[in-house]
C-alpha cells in the first residue's frame, strides 16, 4: 500500500505537476497570426457575439468546454477537506472528460461562507462554459445548489455524485433484475445511506418502475419512516409507512440491497435474511458495505456489484458522465432532464447484452465476457459507450425539446 501511495504521488507530480493543461488550437507563429488571434482581429467575433450570444458557440471554445466545480465538502470518501484539497479530484474529472469524450474541461474550486455565495459565484461565471459538472458537494446543500443553478443557468448543470451514480446504478440494477428473473415493479429494495447519491439512485429507480412503497431507506438512525420527526425534505420523500426500524428488519425478504454508506455495514447475517436470488450493490469506496468474498460465501445465488475495479460489475460514474455531457453539448441542450438520463440508462444496459469487443477484453485482462451474473454493466474502457450513450442522450434532448439545434453534430464520431 505504501508503494501504491508513492506511485500515486509520483503520478501527480512528475514530470509536470497536475493532470491537465491548456493547448493552443490556432496558429500563432507570425505577426498576421497574432493580429487575427488578438488585436485587431479579435474585435470581429466580439461584435458578432455582442449582436447574437449564440455566436459564442461558433467563435469560441464554449461549446466544448465543461467546468468541474467543487467546494471540497465531500471529497470521495475523505469528507470535508476544503476546496484546495479537492483540486486533484477535479483535475482527474477533467482528465476523464477529455480521455473518454474529447471534452475540454477545467476545474474550479470555490471558497465561500454561505451556500448562496457558492451559487452566485457559479452562476456569475456560467456563460464561460457549455456545461457545469458539480462534484464532491455534501448533502443537503448539494440539492439546493444544483436546483438553484439549473434555474439560473441556461446550460446543463449536473451533480455527478447524484445523477451519474444514479444512472449507472439503474442500468446495472435493471440488468441484474433481468438476470435474476425479477421485475423492478415488484422488487423490495433496501437502501443503506440517505445522502445525495442514495436519494438520486432511488428517485431514478422509481422513474424506471420501482414502487416508492417498496423502498426502505436507512440513515444513521435506522429506517426512515413516516413517524419520524427529524427528516429533511429529501428524506421525507422516502419515509415508508412501516414498523420496520433496523437494517435486519428491512432486509428480511428484500430482493435488492443498495449501499451508499460505509465499509462493512452489511452483516453476513443480514444478507442471509434476503429473498432468493438477491442483488447486492455495495458501492462504498474503497471498502464496500460487505466484501464480495464474504457475500459469496454466505449466498451462492446472488449478484454482486461494487464501486471497485478489481471485482466484477463495477458501478463507475465514468460509464455515464462524459457521454451525458457529450450528447448534451452536441445539441446545445439547456439542461439534462429525466428523458436524457433514462436514455443513458437504456443505452448503457443494452451494451452489456451484446458481444464484447476483443479490445475491451484485452483492456480488462479477460479471455471472455458475456451478459450474466458477473457482467451486468459494461466495462469503462468500452468504446461503444461514447457512440451509443452520447447519441441516445442527444436524441432524447432533441425529442424532449431542450436542444437548441435539431440534429446531432458531434465533436467526435458518434
Amino acid at each position: 500500500m505504501s508503494n501504491f501511495r508513492q506511485q500515486a504521488l509520483d503520478y501527480h507530480s512528475k514530470p509536470t505537476p497536475g493532470k491537465i493543461c491548456i493547448e493552443v488550437t490556432k496558429p500563432a507563429e507570425s505577426v498576421t497570426d497574432l493580429a487575427l488571434a488578438y488585436s485587431p482581429g479579435v474585435a470581429e467575433p466580439v461584435r458578432e457575439i455582442a449582436a447574437d450570444p449564440q455566436a459564442a458557440f461558433q467563435y469560441t471554445a464554449k461549446g466544448n468546454l465543461v467546468a468541474v466545480i467543487s467546494n471540497g465538502t465531500a471529497i470521495l470518501g475523505l469528507g470535508n477537506l476544503g476546496p484546495l484539497a479537492s483540486k486533484p479530484v477535479m483535475e482527474g474529472k477533467a482528465l476523464l472528460f477529455k480521455r473518454f469524450a474529447n471534452i475540454d474541461s477545467i476545474d474550479i474550486e470555490v471558497t465561500h461562507k454561505t451556500t448562496a455565495e457558492f451559487i452566485d459565484t457559479v452562476a456569475n461565471i456560467a456563460d464561460t462554459f457549455g456545461g457545469i459538472n458539480l462534484e464532491d458537494i455534501k448533502a443537503p446543500e448539494c440539492f439546493e445548489i444544483e436546483q438553484a443553478l439549473i434555474e439560473r443557468c441556461n446550460i446543463p448543470v449536473f451533480h455527478d455524485d447524484q445523477h451519474g451514480t444514479a444512472i449507472v446504478t439503474a442500468a446495472g440494477m435493471l440488468n441484474a433484475l433481468e438476470v435474476q428473473g425479477k421485475n423492478i415493479g415488484d422488487a423490495i429494495i433496501v437502501c443503506l445511506g440517505a445522502g445525495a447519491a442514495a436519494t438520486a439512485c432511488m428517485e431514478l429507480l422509481v422513474k424506471c418502475g420501482a414502487k416508492r412503497e417498496h423502498i426502505y431507506m436507512l440513515d444513521r438512525k435506522g429506517v426512515i419512516h413516516t413517524r419520524r420527526e427529524d427528516l429533511t425534505y429529501h428524506k421525507k420523500l422516502f419515509a415508508n409507512n412501516t414498523d420496520k426500524r433496523t437494517l435486519e428488519e428491512a432486509l428480511e425478504g428484500a430482493d435488492v440491497f443498495v449501499g451508499v454508506s460505509g465499509p462493512d455495514l452489511l452483516p453476513a447475517e443480514g444478507l442471509k435474511l434476503m429473498a432468493p436470488n438477491p442483488i447486492i450493490f455495495a458501492c462504498s469506496n474503497p471498502d464496500p458495505e460487505i466484501k464480495p468474498e464474504l457475500a459469496h460465501s454466505v449466498r451462492d445465488d446472488l449478484i454482486m456489484a461494487t464501486g471497485r475495479s478489481d471485482y466484477p460489475n463495477q458501478v463507475n460514474n465514468v460509464l455515464c458522465f462524459p457521454f451525458i455531457f457529450r450528447g448534451a453539448l452536441d445539441v446545445r441542450a439547456s439542461q439534462i432532464n429525466d428523458e436524457m438520463k433514462i436514455a443513458a440508462v437504456d443505452a448503457i444496459r443494452d451494451i452489456a447484452k451484446e458481444p464484447v469487443p476483443a479490445e475491451v477484453l484485452a483492456a480488462s485482462n479477460l479471455d471472455s465476457l458475456a451478459f450474466g451474473k458477473d457482467y451486468i454493466i459494461p466495462k469503462p474502457m468500452d468504446p461503444r459507450l461514447l457512440q451509443r450513450v452520447a447519441k441516445a442522450v442527444a436524441q432524447a434532448a432533441i425529442d424532449s425539446g431542450v436542444a437548441a439545434i435539431g440534429s446531432i453534430k458531434s465533436k467526435v464520431n458518434i
